[in-house]
């Protein structure tokens, strides 16, 4: 791979999928049209809260996707390309992430394999085709897994701060799916290595300062859009199934 093999690998991913946010297809009908088009939105009114879609508000997403977008096209203009990248800046970072986790568990030579192996996936490839978030949910998990294990060997404060900014991120990213995949595999990881129930392991891991950094980063937005949107309850409408 040359002499650096970690910058042949992350020019391959460039090339791939900064290339391809440029070849066909534009954005098609359905998901790829309503997130653009919601970004587009959220650009035009400057309201950065709450997700609109045809003047509706549409929160059934969490809006980091929508924030991502919107930035790339303040900087380059509305066009379908500009909201690409944000998402081909993504699968770039879980390829370097992937070749510094494989690098740090396995040893150097591992690093620029796994590296290529992801940056020429064909399935991280295709879900780069369509404009959802999941594979930049792949990099908050990826970094959150990662970011565990180093906590494990090292102590220390930044490992689980990084570990609960990870999942934090992926809560505005994907909602409560970027919680429940790293925290289930940091338990079961746990467990079998029967490290669980050891006073140690959550010295290291510092699950109440983690706690709030995740809610630090994911809470305000919650809030603000509860504040600004509150469920709709129809108490008129109590006691008349009963009649």
């Amino acid at each position: 791979m040359g002499r650096n093999p970690r910058l042949t690998v992350l020019a391959c991913a460039i090339a791939i999928y900064f290339g391809c946010i440029v070849s066909p297809p534009g954005l098609m009908d359905d998901v790829d049209a309503v997130q653009a088009q919601i970004a587009r939105n959220m650009l035009q009114s400057g309201d950065w809260v709450t997700a609109r879609l045809n003047g509706i508000a549409y929160l059934e997403k969490s809006p980091l996707i929508y924030w991502m977008m919107a930035v790339s096209m303040r900087i380059f203009g509305p066009h379908d390309w500009a909201a690409r990248i944000p998402l081909a800046l993504g699968v770039v970072l879980l390829v370097y992430c992937t070749m510094r986790f494989s690098a740090w568990a396995f040893g150097e030579s591992a690093g620029p394999n796994s590296g290529l192996v992801m940056a020429t996936c064909i399935g991280l490839w295709l879900f780069t085709r369509i404009q959802i978030p999941d594979a930049i949910l792949t990099l908050t998990i990826t970094i959150a897994m990662w970011t565990f294990l180093r906590a494990l060997e090292e102590g220390g404060t930044l490992w689980p701060a990084l570990f609960a900014a990870a999942i934090g991120v992926g809560l505005l990213l994907k909602g409560l799916i970027a919680a429940v995949f790293p925290v289930a595999g940091a338990l079961l990881y746990l467990a079998i290595t029967r490290q669980l129930l050891r006073r140690e392991t959550w010295r290291k891991l510092r699950p109440l300062s983690s706690a709030g950094i995740v809610l630090l980063i994911a809470a305000p937005w919650h809030v603000l859009a509860t504040l600004r949107n509150p469920p709709y309850f129809d108490f008129t409408k109590i006691g008349r199934a009963h009649v």
